[in-house]
């Protein structure tokens, strides 16, 4: 890889800035300066210094986010805030994008990454990842309905959905339940509630597969993956 094509990508700048920061040899690479920005090094085995703070090299990158309502899972919208909008720089510069959609008023787990491959896995209906959301519902969900969602509910388009496991946390006029599916049809978890004539009025998304918001975490804020997150990732590409 050149030197100025691994500083600009690790967010130093565009390649006419890195470019100046070589020249103005505030660049080392394995503690010798260099002049040369087509040098080719590798960012694996080569140490690379600028001020003299390592550069380390990431070529991906992978962020929980917890998602704010109001805030739309996009890369650029013309008229409303997206996802990657709350990040800072030294993130947006990876180009990110989230894995998979959570509608506009739908809080909760989000993942971002840049990392095509993993996403294509954690979204493949033949892998079957589990997601899993709270949701507050307008009417009682009762044991007849967590039965029609363990053999799948016929949407209003005619499909039907795979099998989920509904568990209803507390009854009354509004129901607070947790619900687990496997696919991620369009605004899927309110249309299996409107199939069994209920209202979604709240929904947040708690975990997919083995990722699990981060309690810690307040509305619009995002941490990078810990080791085990990132095996967890590792492991299903």
């Amino acid at each position: 890889m050149r030197l100025d094509k691994l500083l600009a990508n690790m967010g130093f700048g565009s390649r006419k800035d890195v470019k100046q920061l070589i020249k103005s040899k505030r660049v080392l690479v394995n503690d010798q300066v260099v002049k040369d920005s087509g040098l080719n090094i590798n960012p694996i085995h080569d140490t690379v210094l600028l001020d003299g703070e390592k550069v380390e090299y990431k070529p991906y990158i992978y962020l929980m986010m917890n998602k704010p309502p109001g805030v739309i899972s996009a890369t650029e919208d013309k008229f409303d805030q997206t996802v990657i909008d709350l990040l800072p720089s030294k993130y947006k510069h990876y180009n990110p994008f989230p894995v998979g959609r959570l509608d506009k008023d739908t809080e909760g787990l989000l993942l971002l990454t840049n990392d095509g491959q993993l996403a294509h896995q954690l979204l493949s209906p033949k892998k079957e990842v589990i997601k899993t959301y709270y949701a507050k519902i307008l009417g009682r969900v009762t044991k007849e309905d967590v039965a029609k969602f363990s053999k799948g509910v016929q949407l209003e388009d005619g499909y039907q959905t795979k099998p989920a496991v509904l568990n209803v946390l507390s009854g009354g006029d509004i129901s607070e339940i947790e619900v687990s599916i496997t696919e991620g049809k369009f605004h899927q978890v309110k249309r299996m509630f409107e199939a069994i004539d209920k209202k979604v009025m709240y929904l947040k998304r708690l975990s997919m597969g083995d990722l699990v918001l981060d309690k810690t975490l307040a509305l619009g804020e995002y941490r990078e993956l810990n080791a085990e997150e990132l095996s967890y990732c590792q492991s299903i590409k």
